[in-house]
C-alpha cells in the first residue's frame, strides 16, 4: 500500500476518534441530565416546595446547551472527515481544524440546539417537571 494512502487512512481514523469522543460526550450529557433532574426530584419530594422543583430546570437547560455543543462539534468533524476523504492523498495538510460551519451540513449551533435528537429528549424532560410538581402537590 502506498505510504500516502496509509497516512490518509490513519488521519481519517484520528478524525473518527474525535467524532467518537464528541458522540460519547453527548451521550454522557443526556445521562447526567436525567440523573441530576431525578436527584433534585428525590431531594425535594420531602417538602414538595415548588422552588425545589423549579431548580430541576437548571440541569435540563444546562445539559441541553452542552449536549448541543458536542453535537455541533461532532457534525463539524464529520463534515471535515468528508472533506478529507474526498481529497487526494498528496493534497492533505494533516492538521486538525474544524471547517467553517455549513448550513447544508447542519453544523451551526442553532441547528444542533433544535435538532430532532435534542428536542425529542430535552423538551419532554422539561415538560415532565410541571407534572411532577402537580403530582407532588396533589400527594401532599
Amino acid at each position: 500500500m502506498d505510504e500516502n494512502i496509509e497516512a490518509k487512512i490513519r488521519y481519517l481514523e484520528m478524525i473518527q476518534s474525535i467524532m467518537t469522543r464528541m458522540s460519547t460526550n453527548s451521550f454522557m450529557m443526556k445521562g447526567w441530565a436525567v440523573t441530576l433532574t431525578t436527584g433534585i426530584f428525590a431531594l425535594s419530594a420531602k417538602e414538595a416546595n415548588v422552588i425545589y422543583f423549579l431548580i430541576a430546570y437548571f440541569p435540563v437547560v444546562l445539559f441541553w446547551f452542552l449536549d448541543s455543543y458536542y453535537l455541533m462539534l461532532e457534525r463539524q468533524f464529520k463534515h471535515y472527515y468528508d472533506i478529507i476523504a474526498e481529497e487526494k492523498e498528496n493534497d492533505i495538510k494533516f492538521n486538525i481544524s474544524r471547517p467553517e460551519p455549513n448550513r447544508n451540513k447542519k453544523t451551526f449551533y442553532d441547528q444542533c440546539l433544535f435538532s430532532t435528537t435534542e428536542v425529542f429528549f430535552y423538551v419532554p424532560m422539561a415538560a415532565l417537571i410541571p407534572g411532577v410538581v402537580i403530582l407532588a402537590q396533589y400527594l401532599q
